[in-house]
This record gives structure tokens, C-alpha cells and sequence, in this order.
């Protein structure tokens, strides 16, 4: 199995601690973060992925918003930049010590936050990078 993953979910899982939108929404994404942090590939999607499906209810989505759609694009472009390969759907990235490492380096230097740029979870995520990622739920060691 893979987790299918939108490309900002790229960077929110690396501060990811157990906050969220709703309790459904906490209890899902740490059930993925269980899975990446078992190994599970990831599968790069376009729009709502795993992670937003509890989101998914009601009359406006936010993971059908025009702000969400512009911060995978910037997210993938950055990714895409520091891996030094084209990242789009349907791409699958392995969930492995070094991409999270890599990815976190470059998160908390700033250099892959673009996508960051206000997003209601912003300084949380700041807060989490500066204090070394202490309590993230997506590891591999």
C-alpha cells in the first residue's frame, strides 16, 4: 500500500505532533503517520489525499480551496528543487530516514517553506522546526 499524499502534505508532515482541524481529523492523520513511519511509500496525488479525507464534508472543503491548490504547487516546485527530480502525480517518493532528514534540514533553514506562507499552522509548524522536530509522529530511524 502507499499513503497518497498532496504535495504541501510533503512539508506538514514533518511537524506534524497531533494537532489538527478536529478529532477526526488528528485520529486519521496519526494513523498515516503510523504508516510512514512504518516504511509505507508515498503517492504523490492531485488535491484531497488521505490526509484531508475527514475535511472532505460539508459545502466548502478546505481542501478543495484555491489557497490549498497554490500551496501544493509551490510545496512540489520546492520539493521538487531540493530532490533534484521532477515531482507531479502519480510519483512515488519512498518514506525513509534520509528524505525526512533532508526534508526537515531544508523546512526549518526556511529554504522549502514557500507554501508555508500563511497558512493558519505556520508558526506551530516555526515553533516545532526550532526546537529540533522534539514530539513529531512521523519518524524513521
Amino acid at each position: 500500500m502507499t499513503v497518497r499524499l498532496r504535495a504541501h502534505h510533503l512539508l506538514c508532515m514533518l511537524t506534524f505532533v497531533g494537532e489538527g482541524y478536529s478529532r477526526a481529523f488528528t485520529e486519521n492523520y496519526r494513523s498515516i503517520a503510523r504508516r510512514l513511519s512504518a516504511g509505507e511509500e508515498i503517492e504523490l496525488v492531485s488535491g484531497p489525499d488521505d490526509i484531508c479525507a475527514p475535511l472532505m464534508k460539508g459545502a466548502d472543503p478546505h481542501c478543495l480551496k484555491a489557497s490549498v491548490i497554490n500551496r501544493d504547487a509551490a510545496a512540489a516546485e520546492a520539493v521538487a528543487h531540493l530532490l533534484g527530480s521532477k515531482i507531479e502525480p502519480g510519483s512515488i517518493i519512498s518514506s525513509d530516514a534520509r528524505l525526512l532528514s533532508n526534508l526537515r534540514r531544508n523546512f526549518a533553514s526556511g529554504d522549502i517553506r514557500k507554501a508555508c506562507r500563511g497558512c493558519d499552522w505556520e508558526s506551530l509548524c516555526t515553533g516545532i522546526a526550532a526546537e529540533g522536530y522534539q514530539g513529531t509522529l512521523v519518524n524513521r530511524g
